[in-house]
């Protein structure tokens, strides 16, 4: 059974499945992954104290409302979601948060670098200054793309977390879709 439920979710991150799955699927995969990472803060060494890190997700898929997907507490990582590979849209979103760093998950089956590669060349085909280009790569802090979301998922997987994944998913579909069980309160 548990193989059944890996399979589903692996349906789910495939690069022809709709947006929306693909966000709500990534976010869940990538909620549990995180999950149990933790970082130390403090302002005095005697004082430090350690977080686990925490995904939140901002909004509703496909809101077209400018937001950012998904953020992370306590770091600030910002996270976009995506399905094309139009320049233009990667670096208004760098735009829009003043070319703080973001991490970018990619509806792709192509390899990181190749991603990285095919921006700074298109980059370079729009800015013809080396810096503006140079700028907008170094604001790419990670891109996430669909063989890092299989790998992340089977990581949380060993960790214990695939039904976490799969309620999560199921979850964040009813807020999406819009869709209430009978019997359930207003």
């Amino acid at each position: 059974k548990d193989s059944e439920i890996e399979k589903f979710i692996l349906t789910l991150i495939e690069p022809q499945v709709d947006a929306r799955l693909f966000e709500i699927t990534s976010y869940s995969i990538l909620k549990y992954y995180y999950h149990d990472q933790k970082v130390y803060f403090g302002f005095e060494l005697d004082s430090i104290e350690k977080e686990n890190l925490k995904l939140f997700k901002t909004g509703r898929t496909n809101a077209n409302d400018g937001g950012i997907d998904f953020v992370m507490k306590p770091l600030g990582r910002f996270f976009q979601v995506t399905e094309t590979l139009d320049l233009k849209k990667y670096f208004l979103d760098i735009d829009k948060i003043e070319h703080y760093p973001i991490t970018f998950v990619v509806k792709s089956e192509l390899t990181e670098n190749e991603l990285r590669k095919a921006f700074k060349e298109k980059a370079q085909e729009q800015y013809p200054v080396k810096a503006i280009v140079e700028k907008y790569m170094s604001c790419i802090e990670e891109i996430i793309n669909i063989p890092n979301l299989k790998a992340r998922l089977k990581e949380a997987i060993s960790q214990g977390y695939l039904k976490d994944i799969l309620s999560e998913i199921s979850l964040q579909s009813k807020v999406e879709f819009n869709y209430e069980e009978e019997g359930e309160d207003d």
